[in-house]
């Protein structure tokens, strides 16, 4: 078993280091296919070992491969811990980034980056790999930085172009902030468990844990478990892009379109999803922290939500949208529902990589043009591209029967039997959220694949379906899109699956409620029928439709007329304005101040330079005493007697 997960592991990771180091020497066509190789047998075995969960052969393992530091009582090592929630992450991940793999043949088969490009996402791959398997925090927080690293290379890969460079600049320093949350709760779990290593902390809450109370003040106190939970979960919103570390994510659509189904889609901004799932026992010592994360993610859920109605750009449409089905997740999290969230992850992981590539596919073919109001009736074109983009629309607005029902269904019925004081808040906006989750989505459906057509006579004589190296991959993710959750929603449902990999307090079980309800899958799908969020999914699909093919003047008249709302919503909240023009800007400012006062007027004008110039000045006093005349140096031996003779005297009247 442990050579298989090596291989998992390190077969990516050697593909991209030739390919990084080599590429220039094996070609393009050897870089692909060593690439693609490496993740196929890592996904083939990952799968393999999902299988080896959802059947029932397989026991949790703890694996560890070696120590590599000791510091008194801390051991540093390197392990895995693979048990079903590991097992579903990646088998997810691989599977994705295989279908990126492929797709990436032909979306940048003439750029220049071909061969960095693969072994940049091989060596992503790897970095996700080792996050999710990890055994410990410390191995965690490697595999969380690598990812973050990746990401900054793959955002700004074409690093001749101005918006890319701001954007991985952007998206690095905001998952800063957030890693300094994530570094305080890791430190936090150590002061108070004594240790990084998983199972231990586990085995701590289980045998009865007693909180630690840190002092902020003679009277005050705050719970440590609390201040852990918080410190990891601002980890998370930085990675999962939560509001207000949100604003990376919407400007990393300037990389290449296959990172954008890499990274946002079942990756990266997963991870911090994965980790709160994976330290729920140690979430749920404090509900402070699961009320902080559900006003979060609601707030998140629903108010990205409406920046999707808004956007022109076709990635960025599905951006939004990605950010929104995060908070989604983040709510599941909240109401202790951590499988349901995971099952979210699992089924938004395919029917957003499907969204992200098909809308690379629409980009192939309008001649790398993205803004959707200059398309139009591209099923016409394109009917393969058309069919699974609709699938994975259908799928992301929850329609009854397909993937994204099931999870997203689970979600609300969550956050609507949850007994927490922001329950209510989060099930309003979810809810809400729906309607909105579909008006964004039809929105650009129809505007890409209906209407009139808006491109010009020569992007026209041009149009055709992407080639089988594009769409091939779409239809394998349509598949899933489709019906994964058929099998895979019973057993999630009811915690066979995941059983001892999540742990949920008594008093905060959601679940317990829907889990008859999830065992049949086909009545499950005929009751939502009956149900407010499919009404919801269904009015917003009428509103897209109205506003873009029945009356599209409409549009234009709301806009007008609700002037201050969309201006505001075009300017994302002003979030960017006040972290660049404030945050940032006052920042570098009171650097600058800084530097003025302290560096060069205090320290090197006083002290330095000072301190210099003082020496100086008295050295040139007394060097004109320095005349060379012997009856000069008498005197002034004279004088200095004299001196020395009237001080002893008038030290002697003075006794």
């Amino acid at each position: 078993m442990q050579d298989i997960l090596l291989a998992i592991v390190l077969l990516p990771l050697a593909a991209a280091i030739i390919v990084g180091l080599g590429g220039q020497f094996i070609g393009r066509n050897w870089a692909h296919r060593l690439t693609i190789a490496a993740v196929g047998v890592s996904c083939a075995l990952s799968i393999n070992t999902a299988l080896g969960y959802v059947i029932g052969d397989s026991e949790p393992l703890n694996l560890t491969l070696y120590t590599w530091a000791q510091i008194g009582s801390l051991n540093l090592q390197v392990g895995f811990l693979i048990d079903s929630l590991t097992a579903t992450m990646m088998a997810v991940v691989t599977f994705v980034s295989l279908m990126v793999h492929v797709y990436t043949i032909g979306y940048m088969k003439e750029d220049p980056g071909y061969q960095r490009f693969f072994s940049y996402i091989s060596l992503f791959t790897f970095a996700m790999l080792v996050l999710v398997m990890a055994n410990n925090f410390l191995q965690l927080f490697f595999g969380w930085e690598a990812v973050g690293l990746v990401s900054y290379l793959l955002i700004g890969f074409w690093y001749k172009k101005p918006t890319a460079i701001f954007a991985n600049l952007k998206a690095f320093l905001v998952n800063r902030v957030g890693d300094f949350g994530f570094l305080l709760g890791i430190a936090g779990v150590y002061m108070i468990f004594g240790t990084l290593d998983y199972a231990p902390v586990f085995e701590q809450i289980k045998q009865g844990f007693t909180d630690v109370q840190i002092p902020i003040t003679d009277e005050t106190f705050w719970s440590g478990i609390t201040f852990v939970c918080i410190g990891l979960f601002i980890g998370a919103m930085g990675k999962s892009a939560q509001v207000p570390l949100h604003v990376w994510l919407p400007d990393s659509m300037e990389g290449p379109t296959p990172i954008s189904a890499l990274i946002h889609a079942a990756t990266m901004v997963t991870a911090g999803v994965f980790m709160v799932a994976r330290m729920s026992p140690i979430f749920e010592l404090s509900e402070v922290a699961l009320n902080v994360i559900l006003v979060i993610g609601a707030t998140t859920a629903l108010f990205m939500g409406f920046l999707g109605v808004v956007q022109n750009d076709i990635k960025r449409v599905v951006a939004y949208s990605t950010l929104s089905q995060l908070g989604y997740m983040v709510v599941a999290l909240g109401a202790s529902a951590y499988s349901v969230a995971i099952f979210h992850l699992a089924t938004h992981a395919f029917f957003k990589a499907l969204l992200f590539l098909g809308a690379g596919s629409v980009i192939i073919a309008m001649h790398h043009e993205q803004d959707i109001r200059k398309m139009g009736n591209l099923r016409k074109y394109m009917p393969i591209t058309y069919t699974t983009c609709l699938i994975g629309s259908l799928a992301l607005i929850g329609t009854p029967f397909f993937s994204g029902f099931y999870s997203k269904e689970a979600i609300i019925l969550a956050a609507q039997n949850s007994q927490l004081a922001a329950a209510d808040y989060a099930y309003y906006a979810v809810l809400i959220g729906v309607f909105f989750t579909a008006l964004y989505s039809f929105r650009m459906f129809f505007l890409v694949f209906h209407t009139k057509e808006r491109m010009d006579e020569h992007c026209k004589s041009h149009l055709k379906e992407s080639p089988a190296v594009v769409w091939i991959p779409l239809v394998l993710l349509a598949i899933p899109s489709l019906m994964i959750s058929w099998w895979i929603a019973a057993p999630i449902m009811s915690g066979e699956f995941f059983g001892t990999a999540i742990s949920v307090a008594e008093n905060h079980d959601v679940i317990a409620p829907m889990v008859e309800e999830y065992q049949k899958p086909f009545a499950l799908g005929l009751h939502a029928f009956f149900t407010l969020p499919f009404w919801f999914a269904v009015f917003g699909v009428l509103t897209a439709y109205i506003f873009t093919v029945v009356k599209p003047a409409w549009r234009e008249m709301l806009s007008q007329k609700l002037g201050v709302v969309n201006k505001v919503l075009t300017n994302h909240y002003y979030f960017d304005k006040v972290y660049i023009d404030y945050i940032s800007a006052g920042g570098v400012g009171l650097g600058t101040r800084f530097w003025k006062w302290i560096d060069a007027g205090l320290i090197d004008g006083w002290l330095v330079n000072g301190s210099a110039k003082t020496v100086a000045a008295i050295s040139g006093q007394v060097r004109k005493i320095q005349s060379g005349y012997l009856y000069h140096y008498v005197l002034v031996m004279v004088v200095g007697l004299l001196a020395f003779l009237a001080w002893i005297y008038w030290r002697a009247l003075a006794g």
